[in-house]
């Protein structure tokens, strides 16, 4: 378990990412993978306005990261070592 969050934290981000098949989804490509939300859009066949909020709304939660804040366009996201810890537990259930 994440040293920095309490167990309700950690369960709450655990029901977070389960509740929308969206944000698990996103998640789940970015196990192994670093992309820009184009490619997490193909890879998933989620719509690219569905990553987006996905993507933002991990962001906002420390699931995820983007590599290259700075740019304006091909922005590339992976998962904090929090969002494989999410991701574990979910899996592993």
């Amino acid at each position: 378990m994440s040293k920095e969050l309490s167990e309700s934290e950690l369960w709450n981000l655990i029901g977070f990412v389960k509740v929308s098949p969206t944000r698990y989804k996103t998640l789940k490509i970015l196990e192994s993978h670093f992309l820009m939300p184009t490619e997490i859009s193909k890879s998933t066949g989620l719509r690219p306005t569905q990553v987006s909020n996905a993507l933002h709304e991990l962001k906002e939660k420390n699931l995820v990261k983007c590599l290259n804040e700075d740019a304006s366009k091909g922005r590339i996201y992976q998962n904090t070592p929090l969002g494989m810890e999410i991701l574990n537990i979910i899996d592993k259930n």
